[in-house]
């Protein structure tokens, strides 16, 4: 009864996205809707095929070939979605990935830009009207919940790291916020950075490089 219930509140404010040719890319963190659990404040606990979508921000779920997304009634009650072994809440409602909750806390805010194709201009340029016009065209005819896109499509992603370490939440949307908040253990900083190729973009690098900070005393 509870998992019946849970599917009819999934349906409301939900709409069907439409499956259409196109390449894989990347708008999606997972290349295929995978095996999850959606767990409520209540404890019940609701299996679905599930996927997040970084340009929306949503997790969506697959139900019989058509793309919906958690609707807010959903969201309000949510403890915690689990996709394979990762799991994932709502920071300032919005999803984040969980990578640390010994000791300190780090989330991250899997985003991106998905930049369509503008229209041809002269002289063999595009046209950055056309361009915008095609994204807000694209924003509202359901392509952005396919799992692939035309290939003239381009993905951004950009992630969002969030570090609580018991002095509050801080966000870090580039390596240089990273070195600057810890200016005061900048030897540290420097020998991690020195021994290893540290990629703001790179999930597990910047993982590696909070641990090391947060774990290891000033030399």
């Amino acid at each position: 009864m509870k998992y019946k219930l849970f599917l009819l509140f999934l349906v409301l404010s939900m709409g069907l996205r439409a499956q259409q040719q196109g390449k894989e890319i990347s708008h999606y963190i997972f290349p295929e809707f995978k095996s999850g659990t959606v767990l409520m404040k209540n404890g019940a606990e609701n299996p679905a095929m599930l996927n997040f979508n970084a340009a929306t921000e949503e997790m969506v779920f697959d139900r019989n070939g058509q793309v919906l997304a958690l609707a807010d009634v959903v969201l309000n009650q949510l403890d915690t979605v689990f996709i394979e072994n990762r799991k994932f809440v709502l920071l300032n409602n919005r999803f984040a990935e969980v990578i640390n909750e010994n000791g300190y806390k780090l989330f991250i805010q899997h985003k991106c830009r998905v930049i369509p194709p503008g229209k041809p201009a002269a002289y063999g340029g595009t046209s950055q009207t056309s361009s915008t016009t095609s994204y807000s065209s694209w924003m509202g005819d359901g392509r952005v919940y396919q799992l692939e896109l035309p290939d003239d499509y381009k993905v951004n992603p950009y992630p969002v790291y969030w570090l609580d370490n018991g002095s509050g939440w801080k966000n870090f949307t580039s390596i240089g916020q990273i070195r600057r908040f810890y200016n005061s253990r900048r030897a540290l900083y420097k020998q991690y950075s020195k021994e290893n190729n540290v990629d703001f973009k790179d999930l597990d690098s910047i993982a590696g490089l909070f641990h090391f900070m947060e774990t290891n005393a000033q030399k």
